[in-house]
């Protein structure tokens, strides 16, 4: 479902700031914005083909008839893949051919799906139009009446409350957008085409990270729950968006070990006490580091359990999305962007002041 943000309002320039500021400060209703990423087999793919189809079974729900798109949009932002099990409506593979970057780019696997994420990235502009669009439909459709009616539908417009417009303006047509991205996690998270898709969607929506880990492997090693923990939290560092920890597989092992590890650091040391591979400074490490992630667990992420497979846990991940769309993009996201365009801005005057310093002193001097 969308959401209604409300925030008090501040005298910025609206110039100088992203559309999404100005929309959480009227207090539009928005489609969420899902990026899903994780490691490679964490299965992402198979989640969002669950997301899809619990989004369409509630409109089933709901209207009683077949699920329409216009409660979700799923955009595919991996070149490589070969079959999609899901509805896709933007696919990156229908702007990009990967085998022929690889070919023509003499190219590895990995960096051809970077350079086709690099070149997808210079025309993502057009990809945030159509999102907008049909994110806002009622919206445009609304301004395209009013600025080719007649004066007839113009006095029949004018009858109507303001309020009533209002309300109709900023209904989306859309609850969510989900994205998904490649396996090679690093290829996305850590190419400047990551940071610029990251942060378009971020200009527009309220924006999720969600970091899938394979609750399989976790179980089979505390060390390798301390390794995804520590890629999730670098992630969030990178794109400083709000975090979901979404812990995949439950239908093969519970993710309840996974929630108690986060929130008990003692029941973590007793699980890195019985495991045999942790003596050692490898151990003394890891130690360290569930130490260290402990606000960050506590503080910053949010953390459910799902089945790709059997769709448990699904109402409980879009309840964590929700919460993390409400409260945290909408607090902590917006007003870090706030704080960052300021500081870009007084850097600009700064560099501009000095330009004039030079500028009197070389006309003194002559």
């Amino acid at each position: 479902m969308s959401f209604k943000f409300t925030m008090a309002s501040r005298s910025e320039e609206a110039s100088t700031l992203p559309p999404i500021v100005g929309r959480i400060e009227r207090g539009e209703e928005m489609p969420v914005c899902v990026l899903m990423v994780g490691m490679a087999g964490s299965g992402k793919t198979t989640l969002m083909t669950q997301l899809q189809r619990s989004l369409s079974s509630s409109k089933d729900g709901e209207g009683g008839g077949n699920a329409s798109s216009s409660s979700y949009y799923c955009v595919n932002l991996d070149p490589a893949t070969i079959a999609m099990p899901y509805d896709v409506s933007i696919d990156i593979r229908d702007t990009v051919n990967y085998k022929e970057v690889m070919k023509q780019h003499k190219l590895g696997p990995n960096g051809a799906i970077m350079t086709s994420l690099n070149l997808y990235a210079t025309k993502f502009d057009q990809v945030m139009g159509i999102l907008e669009r049909r994110a806002y439909s009622n919206a445009s459709s609304s301004e395209e009446s009013e600025s080719s009616s007649g004066a007839g539908l113009k006095e029949a417009a004018s009858e109507t409350k303001p309020d009533e417009a209002a309300d109709r303006a900023v209904q989306p047509s859309m609850d969510y957008i989900l994205v998904d991205t490649p396996g090679q996690i690093e290829a996305f998270t850590w190419s400047a085409s990551g940071s610029i898709i990251c942060e378009s969607l971020a200009s527009a929506f309220p924006t999720i990270l969600c970091f899938v880990v394979d609750t399989v492997r976790c179980a089979s090693s505390p060390n390798t729950f301390m390794s995804n923990m520590l890629y999730a939290c670098s992630m969030m560092y990178r794109t400083r968006l709000p975090l979901v920890v979404c812990f995949n597989k439950t239908d093969i092992v519970s993710a309840d070990f996974c929630m108690e590890w986060m929130k008990d650091y003692e029941t973590f040391q007793e699980a890195l006490d019985d495991a045999s591979e942790t003596s050692g400074f490898y151990g003394s490490l890891t130690r360290s580091l569930s130490l260290v992630l402990d606000e960050f667990y506590s503080s910053f992420a949010n953390a459910c359990g799902v089945s790709a497979v059997t769709g448990d846990g699904i109402e409980q991940f879009w309840t964590t999305v929700q919460k993390a769309a409400k409260n945290d993009f909408a607090m902590d996201y917006v007003d870090d962007l706030k704080c960052r365009i300021e500081e870009q801005e007084a850097r600009k005057r700064a560099v501009a002041r000095a330009g004039l310093s030079r500028l009197q002193r070389d006309m003194a001097g002559e």
